[in-house]
């Protein structure tokens, strides 16, 4: 497997094309890129995963009901920033389906082929007259050839400070087939998504009921192990298309394969949910934060969600305060039956706590530790031997000024 951060991803698999316009979303008229197409001639099998958030967006509920039906093939996605298109009513269902079927007119497809997407503020309808405009323009820019995979990135930043992506190569029995990833998100990102979407595009040939189990089991053992804030949105998506143009047939590759294939879309999934992580909302450090000994790995998970979701853990992590108080505090409030006096932690191999008793010679090390951009915090229960991870942040003064008002 060979892995390559950042590039064009979306459209180093053979047979995608992207593109990425500005079409004034916000009404700003600032030239900021808003809105790309992602498009594949060739019909592609489809995957997707989707905010358990109870208020879902229009986009989610639209891309849900034609993800759950197993017979569903796609041309291609269409995805807006700047505005959400969420708690909007019938508005944003008719919205929505505009959207598909505007870019399904322009290449003459199906608009249950066309998934849609949306993020940004909640609770405003969408500017269709400049939505069907950018819809004209990026599709144009795609039927034209254009080389739009880096404006597509562009054009789905929110709070973002950066574009995301990578992509995996794999040999096959012949050839080779190839995964591409983009990711965008910031903030409001907490296990099981949030504010996020994430695609990829592959040129194997696989059903989508294949794609679907790989694409859940690598969104467990990634994207739903980061937390930023602990707020969950209301549009998160991870879609994966598969197109086929390898001539590289899934179920007839070898089961080495098979598994590179899986490790190869878990490795983008991991490498894109760290990048959301590390260029969350005006963060500064980058935290694993590790559960070993638990029972199960449900208490493990917990206990680890409890730690990186403390706002007083997160502001000593911005301080560089190795404050293992506030850690086994937050430990104890996820009520797994821990017992302090059976307890180990460690700021990455430096112990602080040996069975609830504090190494406090090692207090200097634990503060260089911490005062580091990336640290692993690891926390034994000994109490059994499931484990569980999250990758979190700190917690600044600059994200409450970037957030008190949209």
């Amino acid at each position: 497997m060979k892995f390559f951060d950042n590039g064009d991803a979306l459209t180093e698999p053979r047979g995608f094309f992207c593109s990425g316009v500005h079409c004034d979303v916000k009404g700003k008229h600032d030239g900021k890129l808003d809105l790309g197409i992602i498009y594949s001639k060739k019909p592609c099998s489809v995957a997707g995963v989707f905010t358990t958030n109870d208020v879902k967006a229009a986009p989610v509920l639209y891309c849900e009901s034609l993800i759950n039906d197993e017979t569903t093939a796609c041309h291609a996605i269409i995805a807006n920033s700047g505005n959400a298109n969420a708690c909007t009513g019938r508005q944003g269902e008719i919205d929505t389906k505009k959207m598909a079927s505007e870019v399904a007119r322009h290449f003459n497809i199906h608009s249950k082929e066309v998934l849609v997407c949306s993020t940004g503020r909640i609770g405003e309808v969408l500017p269709m007259s400049r939505i069907t405009a950018g819809i004209r323009d990026a599709s144009e820019d795609i039927i034209q050839e254009y080389d739009g995979a880096k404006a597509f990135q562009e054009a789905i930043l929110t709070s973002d400070t950066c574009t995301k992506s990578c992509s995996v190569k794999i040999p096959a029995s012949v050839g080779e087939i190839t995964i591409g990833g983009v990711v965008k998100g910031a903030g409001m990102i907490e296990p099981n998504m949030a504010t996020m979407l994430a695609f990829l595009t592959t040129d194997l040939d696989a059903t989508n009921t294949e794609l679907q189990s790989i694409l859940v089991d690598a969104v467990n053992k990634s994207f739903n192990r980061i937390t930023i804030d602990g707020d969950m949105s209301t549009n998160d998506t991870v879609l994966l298309m598969a197109n086929g143009n390898s001539g590289i047939q899934f179920h007839k590759e070898s089961k080495k394969f098979q598994q590179s294939f899986i490790k190869a879309v878990e490795s983008v999934c991991a490498a894109l949910a760290k990048k959301c992580v590390s260029d969350g909302e005006k963060v500064t450090k980058f935290v694993r934060m590790k559960v070993i000994g638990a029972k199960t790995t449900e208490d493990a998970d917990k206990v680890a969600r409890s730690i990186a979701n403390s706002l007083l853990v997160k502001s000593s992590w911005y301080g560089s305060d190795p404050n293992w108080g506030r850690i086994v505090d937050a430990a104890g409030y996820a009520k797994i039956g821990m017992d302090f006096d059976k307890v180990d932690l460690d700021y990455d191999d430096i112990p602080a706590l040996d069975k609830g008793e504090p190494i406090i010679g090692n207090k200097s090390q634990w503060k260089e530790v911490v005062s580091a951009k990336e640290f692993t915090i690891t926390l034994n229960l000994n109490m059994g031997k499931a484990a569980g991870e999250i990758w979190s942040n700190d917690l600044s003064e600059e994200y409450v000024n970037f957030n008190k008002s949209e």
